[in-house]
């Protein structure tokens, strides 16, 4: 059953917010600070995610608390996702600074949220997260599910937090809601924490970066959809980069198809050939990549070398116009 488990002055990061949205939820504790290390500030955090996700209707799919940071698997019914982040970290730091007599800032900068695409793509995310003790050197691979401070001992145990849910994981495994089911899944994990290759082809290494998972059309359609907030200066770095680089290659998409060409076509003509020098100057006009970008996607060499041909073709329609 392996393969089914395919399935503050810091810069404020990009959140998108829409009913019936699910992301992956994480932050650390700033400076790396062990938050959680002792028992008593892991069950107070899964405490206040409770209360959180009753307060603002949220579900939560998996969830772990490791020494200094976190990770949720967390679907939004309502477009809440802002409030209810701030509700539990701010409530949370709040209960842990009174408790420890201690103030300043006990996560490191703001959470990030990645946005997810669709059920297999959230199934990996919650078998990344359920596999994080292990990965931590924390429990062995064959007993994942006795790691105290995750959901994956709660969904076995009955009964179960209201707010803690298993209709993503279990019908997209094809499996039922009782103990000869999970007792698979929990073999399977086992597995997939033994099979350093099957993690890379679940793309464990990019599970915690970027501000999306899934397809690279569905991140596509999502940064047409949102292209107006890439030039807010209150973006995080990386999202506004990521956000510019999908917008060129949907403009680069489109303007090969307008001249009857195709990606394949690129890496086959010469850097000078006049068609790819004409669509890197209307990349150029509608859009402004940068020639670096535009020479390695185009495959068209230099980007000093592509300026001047580009500045050459632009001469040639001006004098012909």
């Amino acid at each position: 059953m392996g393969s089914r488990l395919n399935g503050s002055c810091v810069p404020r990061r990009l959140r998108l917010e829409t009913a019936g949205a699910l992301y992956h939820v994480l932050n650390r504790g700033n400076y790396r600070r062990d938050v959680f290390a002792a028992a008593g500030a892991a069950s107070a955090f899964e405490r206040t995610l409770g209360e959180a996700c009753t307060r603002h209707g949220w579900r939560v799919h998996a969830y772990v608390v490791m020494r200094n940071h976190y990770h949720l698997a967390l679907e939004t019914p309502r477009p809440n996702l802002v409030a209810g982040m701030h509700w539990l970290q701010s409530t949370f730091a709040t209960r842990f600074h009174r408790y420890r007599r201690e103030h300043g800032h006990l996560f490191q900068g703001r959470y990030r949220a990645q946005l997810v695409e669709d059920a297999a793509s959230f199934v990996r995310v919650i078998n990344y997260i359920h596999l994080n003790p292990v990965r931590a050197r924390l429990v062995p691979a064959t007993q994942a599910a006795r790691y105290t401070w995750g959901s994956l001992l709660w969904l076995i145990r009955r009964p179960r937090p209201q707010w803690l849910k298993v209709d993503v994981l279990l019908p997209h495994l094809g499996e039922g809601d009782n103990a000869p089911g999970w007792a698979r899944y929990v073999a399977d994990l086992a597995v997939l924490a033994r099979d350093p290759g099957e993690q890379v082809r679940q793309g464990f290494a990019n599970l915690s970066r970027g501000w999306a998972i899934g397809s690279m059309g569905w991140k596509q359609a999502i940064a047409r959809e949102n292209s107006h907030r890439r030039l807010e200066t209150t973006l995080g770095r990386e999202e506004r980069e990521q956000l510019q680089d999908l917008e060129w290659r949907h403009a680069l998409h489109e303007a090969l198809r307008a001249s009857g060409r195709n990606a394949s076509e690129l890496a086959l003509a010469p850097a000078a050939a006049p068609w790819k020098i004409a669509v890197a100057a209307q990349l150029r006009e509608q859009v402004a990549p940068p020639y670096a970008w535009l020479a390695r996607a185009l495959c068209l060499g230099l980007p000093a070398t592509l300026r001047s041909r580009v500045w050459r073709h632009r001469e040639a329609q001006r004098a012909t116009a």
